[in-house]
């Protein structure tokens, strides 16, 4: 390939060209000198202050709805279950998920001998009450099985 060019340019590139394409192009790299990781001392050895979590403000709605759900718990103690029930409606009003509130709405209506009004306040409270711990939950069932023996 390289004939058919003037003898002059053919010997520059033989010459000149070739051995510095391949001394410069095939150079190895320089190596970069890494020194050894130092050890860290022991003061910066400590982990990262972490910022402490804020407690959890209860929701002031559902403080008051369980406060309203005591105060109707009183009424029921004194025989009072028109007045529990007015207060228990605006418990529920206030935290729709309260299961205190249906528990004691099942337990006015009973005062009042409406037992299928209790049946579905008491199976609101098992809804509701599910999650919360066994005391509430056997509540619920002894107060299930007193309607199931009034009706």
């Amino acid at each position: 390939m390289w004939s058919r060019y003037s003898p002059n340019v053919s010997s520059f590139l033989r010459f000149l060209v070739f051995p510095g394409l391949m001394f410069f192009g095939c150079a190895p790299r320089p190596v970069e000198m890494v020194s050894p990781p130092q050890p860290i001392p022991e003061s910066d050895r400590t982990p990262p202050r972490v910022q402490a979590e804020k407690p959890i403000e209860p929701n002031p709605r559902v403080l008051a709805s369980l406060r309203l759900s005591e105060q109707a718990r009183l009424y029921l103690k004194a025989h009072k279950p028109d007045e529990a029930i007015r207060i228990l409606e605006r418990a529920i009003n206030l935290d729709p998920n309260n299961g205190q509130s249906y528990y004691f709405l099942a337990e006015a209506w009973l005062l009042k001998d409406l037992v299928g009004q209790a049946r579905e306040f008491n199976r609101l409270a098992r809804i509701y009450l599910a999650g919360a711990d066994s005391s509430w939950r056997e509540k619920v069932k002894r107060q299930r099985e007193r309607i199931d023996r009034a009706d």
